[in-house]
């Protein structure tokens, strides 16, 4: 698949805004780590976002995986990336969705460097990007870090 000039330098220019923002959460995680030393009760930063995949109600998607736990009911999928600083930010977000949903929804992580056919099928251009999907249907899409309680209500729109 060939891009085209214009897109390689929007693609180009978003590389380097992230790249920015993960050199500033680094300095910011530093600087929090700094103080948790001192007694300070600042919690230090998520090393990694997939490993609540593996602890909590959340599902590990892959391009072999994905339609098979989408196939039935309402799933919250998010799109992500462990270098995308925005990414880590939304990752304990949907970790609490996942925990206040549990038994209604699926709640799954597609990591899309990981996933790119999946990924490229729903059009994934920005991270994070959370889609809501019933029945592997998309109902409704949301681009950026979102707060708790607009996806559990978003979600709870889509139950039966």
């Amino acid at each position: 698949m060939a891009i085209s000039e214009k897109q390689r330098a929007l693609i180009l220019r978003q590389f380097a805004a992230c790249a920015a923002v993960v050199a500033l959460a680094a300095m910011l995680a530093g600087c929090s780590n700094e103080q948790n030393k001192k007694g300070n009760t600042m919690s230090a930063p998520r090393e990694k976002h997939n490993d609540a995949a593996k602890q909590t109600h959340e599902l590990a998607l892959t391009d072999a995986n994905f339609d098979t736990e989408a196939s039935k009911g309402v799933m919250l999928v998010d799109f992500w990336a462990p270098w995308c600083s925005p990414c880590l930010m939304q990752g304990p977000i949907v970790e609490k969705v996942a925990a206040v949903m549990a038994g209604q929804v699926k709640v799954g992580k597609c990591n899309v460097d990981e996933a790119p056919n999946t990924s490229e099928r729903f059009g994934i251009r920005s991270i994070p990007t959370l889609i809501i999907l019933k029945d592997n249907q998309e109902v409704e899409r949301f681009v950026g870090v979102q707060r708790e309680a607009e996806l559990v209500s978003a979600l709870k729109k889509h139950i039966k």
